[in-house]
């Protein structure tokens, strides 16, 4: 428990920076005009959300690295290092170009040609925060490192200075220079290559070179593929989900978009909290799930305090999240309008964050068991389910309460899903008659269990021989 704590502590902090920047932002721009505050919609949607479609990166460099320290081979994590660097650089630069000559088009596709106010508005943040991408992608990168070394003060220390710049920056830039939604973004961009510096520095210090890249043989390729391509898949589905939540609402007015915008950062804000869950589920559960000393029922009661942890988490966050815009809304908007269509959503917005940590605790699960596969299908199904519902209740004019009430919907099915799975007698915390096959360097074992006694079949490349058993 002392481990845990020390370890998702920090982790808190560190899923807290992203949010809390766009909440400040909202917080901001929101005093000042409803339509810039409007205008952060779409402007977060191609900034913050699209960079979660790059979470894979994040996986494999934390993935990756642990499983080399675990070999105690430190050229082969400044390999890993490097080359996932040279893969958050080069995807960085390409959503530069991309927000660069096709943002414009992108918003005006996103929100409908009638919202120009909006448009140029949003146009703006996204291109003064498109300037950030490599350096986003490079500190992502460095910091999903040194959470693999189970590191995560470097990170955190590192986030919290890039949020104190933001902070700052925005109340220069919008409150008394008057730059509006433009300060805002020069603050964020700003706070964003602070903190991939900072990233980088810290890897430095730990005795790697985060200066380094290398560019990925074929090889390399394929063994990213093969871990992040579900992750991609899972993180694709989430952000489209997301996106069309707010595309919809950005057909209701703006004051409507206004209002979605305040109460889905609040939302991002309070369910960054259930992170650290799920980060702990992908730290421990492994070594129960898969290691030497395999054990699954201790898997099963570590998870069972994770969803007692979660459920109490979730009541607590949920009434406080609901309670910060019905209580104080005037701290996000003076806007009348504005204040009564955030109160419509209260009910829903309860209920989905509610169950938020309980999901994030499953979901980490499977990915600990490497259960992927059926991590991205499952989510496929389940946002194909939430888009239909998303339709269904907009053309029946429910307005921004059906947006909330959908996301409630997907909420519980994604929890649902992912409980039905680890409880089904063959799921990977009750399978206990077999093990799984593990890879040593070159040489391949697997056993097979009944009752008291255990048979070692030990194999060897052909043509080599095994001179020491032991």
């Amino acid at each position: 428990m002392v481990e845990i704590v020390k370890f998702s502590g920090p982790a808190t902090g560190l899923w807290l920076c992203g949010p809390l920047m766009s909440l400040i932002d909202t917080v901001v721009i929101g005093q000042s005009s409803s339509v810039e505050l409007a205008a952060l919609g779409p402007g977060t949607v191609l900034c913050d959300n699209m960079s979660y479609l790059f979470m894979f990166l994040s996986v494999a460099t934390s993935n990756f690295v642990a499983t080399a320290l675990a070999a105690k081979d430190k050229d082969e994590v400044q390999h890993q290092i490097s080359i996932l660097l040279f893969l958050g650089l080069a995807c960085g630069v390409l959503m530069f170009f991309f927000t660069r000559f096709l943002g414009a088009r992108a918003l005006t596709a996103f929100t409908g040609a009638e919202n120009v106010g909006i448009i140029s508005a949003a146009n703006t943040y996204v291109q003064i925060r498109g300037l950030a991408w490599p350096a986003v992608l490079i500190g992502c990168v460095a910091q999903s490192a040194s959470l693999g070394m189970k590191d995560s003060w470097g990170p955190l220390k590192a986030l919290s200075v890039a949020s104190a710049v933001n902070g700052i920056g925005d109340v220069v830039l919008c409150t008394f220079l008057g730059y509006g939604i433009a300060g805002a973004a020069w603050a964020t961009m700003a706070s964003q290559v602070i903190a991939a510096y900072m990233m980088v520095e810290a890897l430095n210090k730990k005795g790697y070179n985060g200066y380094l890249f290398s560019v990925p043989s074929y090889n390399d390729l394929k063994h990213i593929y093969s871990l992040a391509a579900p992750v991609f898949v899972t993180m694709i589905s989430k952000v489209t989900f997301y996106s069309l939540l707010v595309y919809f609402a950005t057909s209701l007015g703006i004051q409507t978009i206004a209002a979605h915008q305040v109460m889905i950062q609040i939302f991002c804000m309070c369910a960054v909290w259930a992170e650290p869950l799920s980060q702990t589920a992908q730290s421990f559960m492994p070594e129960l799930i898969h290691g030497a000393n395999r054990n699954l029922l201790r898997a099963r009661m570590l998870l069972k305090s994770l969803l007692i942890i979660g459920a109490l988490s979730g009541t607590i966050l949920g009434s406080i999240g609901t309670s910060v815009p019905l209580l104080f809304p005037k701290a996000f908007s003076p806007d009348p309008e504005v204040i009564m269509e955030m109160h419509k959503v209260l009910i829903p917005f309860f209920i989905a964050l509610c169950v938020t940590p309980c999901t994030s605790s499953l979901e980490g699960t499977l990915l600990a068991g490497r259960d992927v596969k059926y991590i991205s299908l499952s989510m496929g199904v389940i946002v194909a389910f939430g888009t239909l519902l998303l339709m269904v209740l907009s053309g029946r004019g429910t307005g921004l309460s059906g947006c909330w009430w959908a996301l409630a919907a997907f909420q519980w099915c994604r929890f649902s899903s992912a409980l039905r799975r680890l409880t089904l007698p063959s799921g990977i915390l009750y399978s206990d008659n077999l093990m799984p096959e593990f890879q040593v360097s070159h040489y391949t074992f697997a056993s097979t269990c009944q009752r008291a006694s255990c048979t070692w079949v030990w194999t060897t490349p052909v043509g080599q021989s095994f001179n020491n058993p032991a």
